[in-house]
């Protein structure tokens, strides 16, 4: 003799909590994530009296230089020789690209004039110089 079994239990899971449950993994992401900036080499800026600043972080490419001519670009310790093959990728990447130099206050002329023409080598052309704003 068979049994049949007439009420079949259900088993849906209730999606009632569902938007609140989204809205609270949302506000923890939100709370809990850090925005990464970039470090570069421990430098002290120069000074200005006029500072007009880039309009997009996007299209920019980061150079370090410290006084004894270490080279960092977008964080990544790179040597004097290879900023050419560095940069000339980057641009093959993204042709807007600019170039944001950020020197330490007593770095020699003889370690900007390399690093200008390791630029020019990679044809970046477009050189934005940074410094920290003079206080009177």
């Amino acid at each position: 003799m068979k049994f049949s079994v007439r009420n079949k239990p259900k088993s849906e899971i209730s999606t009632a909590s569902m938007p609140d449950i989204i809205f609270m993994l949302l506000v923890f992401f939100m709370v809990t994530t850090v925005l990464r900036e970039y470090e570069g080499l421990p430098i002290a800026l120069p000074s200005a009296t006029k500072i007009e600043k880039l309009k997009s972080k996007r299209n920019t490419a980061h150079l370090w230089v410290n006084k004894v001519g270490l080279v960092s670009i977008d964080d990544k310790r790179v040597p004097m020789s290879a900023v050419r093959h560095v940069i000339y990728a980057k641009l093959a990447e993204n042709p807007k690209l600019i170039t944001s130099l950020k020197a330490d206050k007593e770095t020699t002329m003889r370690i900007i004039t390399d690093l200008h023409q390791e630029l020019r080598n990679a044809n970046a052309l477009k050189v934005n110089y940074s410094a920290k704003t003079r206080v009177n």
